[in-house]
Parts: structure tokens; sequence; C-alpha cells
């Protein structure tokens, strides 16, 4: 399980990766989540049930593993030339992409597998290292900022909760009000 690391399989193994990563994203597009079977989706990837079942153990893993993998950013948070903006923008970005019914069906796959531990932690890694980035663009422009945790707490937490438990999304307006706060406070 080498992808829970953050580590890319490479060779056949990347292959069987992808193509059952594949054949998990077409078939919850045809059947929906509660239709999949882990034989359908290794006659559809292409491989026995035995190869996913001894590399990801159950459905709910293998579901974790493609969810970690479509969480992970594609690249960095957009640099708009102040840490005003960056935050606003990624913070946007993020409460669509986490309010969204595909981001909280992503966060949920996560979330289920809770017993076997590691797919949190690399959502938040990621969650984080975007963060980080616009806070050391911020420290390299002589901007001031609020820490990690201020914006974890204040901004992450309260989205992820709303998603998980409260059923009803943050709207984007108290999203923005939410990053607002995280800047107004730096700048006292």
């Amino acid at each position: 399980m080498a992808t829970r690391e953050g580590v890319r399989p490479g060779g056949r193994s990347a292959r069987v990766q992808e193509s059952v990563h594949q054949a998990v994203r077409k078939l919850t597009a045809e059947f929906g989540r509660s239709g999949l079977t882990v034989p359908m989706i290794a006659t559809q990837a292409g491989v026995t049930p035995s190869t996913i079942y001894r590399r990801w153990g159950d459905l709910s893993e293998l579901l974790a593993d493609v969810a970690v993998e479509r969480l992970r950013p594609d690249g960095e948070p957009a640099d708009t030339g102040s840490v005003h903006t960056d935050l606003h923008a990624w913070g946007e970005q993020f409460c669509d992409e986490m309010t969204s019914e595909p981001g909280k069906a992503m966060v949920r796959d996560v979330m289920a597998c809770a017993a076997s531990g590691g797919w949190q932690s690399q959502c938040s890694t990621y969650t984080r290292e975007q963060i980080q980035i616009i806070l050391d663009r911020a420290a390299l422009r002589g901007e001031p900022a609020p820490d990690m945790d201020t914006i974890m707490d204040r901004f992450v937490a309260p989205i992820m909760y709303r998603n998980l438990f409260h059923g009803e999304p943050m709207s984007a307006q108290r999203a923005r009000a939410l990053i607002q706060s995280c800047l107004d406070e730096a700048r006292r």
C-alpha cells in the first residue's frame, strides 16, 4: 500500500493502480458507489479480484485510495501577489471542492477507513502544504499572515465539520468571512 505514504508505485504496479482507479471512477459514475463490488471493479480494470484484495484489503480501502488521489492538488495555489488574495482564492477553491457532492463523497470515503489510519493524515498533509506555500510567499513579501493553526481551526475545520456532521454545506459567503477573520487577526 505504497500510495498511503504518498509514494507512487512504478512499472506494473503503477499500471495496475491506474487501471483500478480508472475502473472505480468509471463504474462509480455509471452505477453509483453503493453499486460497486470488488469483482465488478476487477473485471473493468482487467485484473483479478485477488489483486485488489492483496493491494487494498477491501473495497473501503480502495475507495479511500481513489479519493485521496483525487484530493491531491494538481499544483501550487495561485500566486496573486498578496496573502489576502492568495488565501481568498485558495479558500474559495477549497470550499467549492469540499462542499461539492463529489468532494463530500471523497471525504466520506476517506473517513470510512478511519480504523486503518493514514488516509486522513494524507488529506491533512495536502491541505497544510497548500496553506504553507501561501504563508511562505507572505513571509517573503513581508506581509502579516495568520499562522497555520488559525487557518486550519477557523477555516478548514468548520467546513469539514459541516460536511461530515451538519448536512448543510457552508455558504461561500460564510467561507469568505472565515478567511477574512484569519487575515484580520494577523494584522492586529
